[in-house]
């Protein structure tokens, strides 16, 4: 014997599916509950997302700190021991500037200048420059130091008189300043006279 099919009222299944699309009702104190919740999540998620940001950027600036370091250190590495050969190469320079009084002495300055020619090229090939002024230059304040003043009517004020010591540099790095006399002109009697009495009345009103 076939059983029936139960009967279904249409209205009562189509009154069922919006029940289940709606879901179930919650309380407003529960809805706002979880609506903070979800707000508080948010503010956590923003904040550890720029505290991620932070410390990547930091990481990247500490990175090409260090690079730049490395670089430096590899480019500059030479300094010190330039610094301690400059001696060095001063006697050699003063030595050459001498006229040999006998033909045995040439013989032995050709031999330094040989030495000191290869001395100059193993540090060009460093990156080690020379500062090597000429009289009658301008006296430069970067590269440089005047020793002391020369009074002279002969070349103007502020030239390059005499060289005591080349500069050098490696790469763009002072490691010495050349060492220089500066042309003066001597002052006139009135200028002379002129200081003593300016100095007096600076004196008084003090």
């Amino acid at each position: 014997m076939q059983e029936e099919t139960p009967s279904v009222n249409k209205e009562e299944l189509e009154e069922e599916e919006e029940k289940g699309k709606r879901g179930k009702k919650i309380s407003r104190e529960k809805y706002d509950a979880l609506q903070a919740e979800a707000e508080k999540l948010q503010a956590d998620r923003d904040h550890w997302k720029n505290e991620y940001y932070k410390a990547y950027a930091d990481t990247q600036n500490l990175r090409k700190s260090l690079e730049a370091e490395s670089r430096d250190a590899i480019r500059y590495r030479a300094s010190g021991f330039i610094s301690e050969l400059l001696p060095a190469l001063d006697g050699f320079h003063m030595a050459l500037q001498n006229e040999p009084p006998s033909e045995e002495t040439k013989n032995y300055l050709v031999g330094f200048q040989y030495i000191y020619n290869q001395i100059q090229s193993v540090l060009e090939s460093e990156g080690v420059k020379e500062i090597a002024p000429k009289q009658g230059d301008d006296y430069n304040l970067d590269s440089m130091h005047a020793v002391d003043f020369t009074e002279t009517e002969e070349v103007p004020e502020g030239k390059v008189i005499k060289v005591y010591a080349k500069g050098y540099k490696l790469h763009d790095r002072l490691i010495r300043a050349a060492m220089v006399s500066i042309a003066k002109h001597p002052k006139s009697e009135e200028e002379e006279n002129k200081e003593p009495s300016e100095e007096k009345e600076t004196v008084h009103q003090a």
